[in-house]
């Protein structure tokens, strides 16, 4: 018996890089999908058709890693646009036609939801639920 595990249990394994990058993109664009009310099982499969996707171009490109969480937003934020309209809405403009959020940069760490209309930052990426709602 481990002494660490008394009860006999595996020690977990830490997780390599790749593997905490996608899990952290993962679960900010998930808290944004719960933020705003729309995860539904199939929106939820939207995310995991990306991470599976962004898994593929990562191995490619370690040095994106930083970059999954933008890149996970912003293609769920296409996938939705082409099933079931805009997401997220801006929580700035009361007037006017509804308009998406847009992630900034669009390659880069540090993504946030932007509003162009207004010329602000929203919030993080994984921060909708603290900038309000829409």
């Amino acid at each position: 018996m481990d002494p660490q595990h008394p009860h006999g249990e595996p020690a977990a394994r830490p997780l390599a890089p790749l593997e905490q990058a996608l899990h952290a993109a993962r679960a900010l664009v998930l808290a944004d999908l719960v933020a705003r009310e729309v995860a539904e099982a199939d929106v939820v499969s939207l995310v995991e058709d990306s991470v599976t996707h962004r898994r593929w171009w990562v191995e490619q490109w370690p040095e994106g890693a930083g970059f999954l969480a933008g890149l996970v937003a912003q293609d769920v934020q296409d996938a939705l646009l082409e099933r079931y309209g805009r997401w997220p809405l801006c929580p700035v403009c009361p007037t006017g036609d509804p308009h998406a959020l847009e992630v900034e940069p669009e390659l880069g760490p540090d993504p946030h939801w932007v509003c162009h209309k207004a010329g602000v930052k929203v919030a993080a990426v994984g921060g909708l639920g603290v900038a309000g709602s829409a």
